[in-house]
């Protein structure tokens, strides 16, 4: 079962759980774009395929929120706004440690296949983003983390960077008791006809590293 936040004739605005892909990768994993094109096919008894349009993603081990495009003007005109830096997308992350105050990162970024890396501006590509210490406890701290730009694991690698990585990221430098704990808690654009800037927001699940701070 999908939660879906907003649907109308050019959009659908869904969570995407913990776990689930963006889009298939040739594994049997679920994704997104196959579930909810299932769910259009199925509630408004489609013939054939269903047009959705993947306008942007989630790591696999990320949850959260996500907008599909279902039409090819409606992705046309969100993949701009992506573009323009128009789309404003905010995470919650659990780090390790604590972080003597807010702040921005502001880097270069590399990917190597399936990694990314910290690097100088000859070969990688600008990466940026502010955060703001939300809560701490003993260990950890939970930060709201608006993003300028959308690089290949860029808060983890950030993160990681600054001897914060996020728990449960054992790619980047942490252990993995528990699923990562990077959330999409926030998504606002304007929608691609009306003109009309639509927000939504959820929390994470009380699960797992979320237990410390929801």
């Amino acid at each position: 079962m999908i939660n879906i936040l907003y649907e109308d004739n050019h959009l659908l605005v869904a969570v995407k759980p913990i776990g689930v892909l963006s889009q298939a990768d040739g594994s049997n994993t679920e994704d997104m774009l196959t579930l909810l094109k299932q769910y259009l096919k199925e509630k408004y008894h489609k013939p054939g395929n269903v047009y959705l349009g993947l306008v942007h993603r989630l790591d696999k081990e990320v949850g959260g929120i996500m907008v599909f495009a279902r039409t090819s003007k409606a992705a046309k005109r969100l993949s701009e706004q992506i573009q323009k830096r128009q789309m404003e997308k905010t995470y919650w992350a659990i780090v390790e440690g604590h972080l003597a105050e807010d702040g921005v990162l502001e880097n270069y970024i590399t990917r190597k296949e399936y990694r990314s890396y910290i690097t100088n501006e000859s070969i990688g590509k600008i990466a940026k983003l502010q955060y703001h210490v939300k809560q701490e406890d003993q260990h950890d701290s939970l930060v709201e983390i608006k993003l300028e730009t959308g690089r290949h694991h860029q808060i983890r690698v950030q993160f990681a960077h600054i001897g914060h990585p996020l728990l449960g990221d054992k790619k980047y430098g942490n252990t993995s008791e528990f699923p990562l704990a990077l959330y999409a808690i926030r998504l606002s654009f304007y929608h691609p006809t009306t003109k009309e800037k639509l927000e939504f927001e959820v929390l994470p699940p009380k699960m797992g590293y979320w237990k410390k701070f929801t």
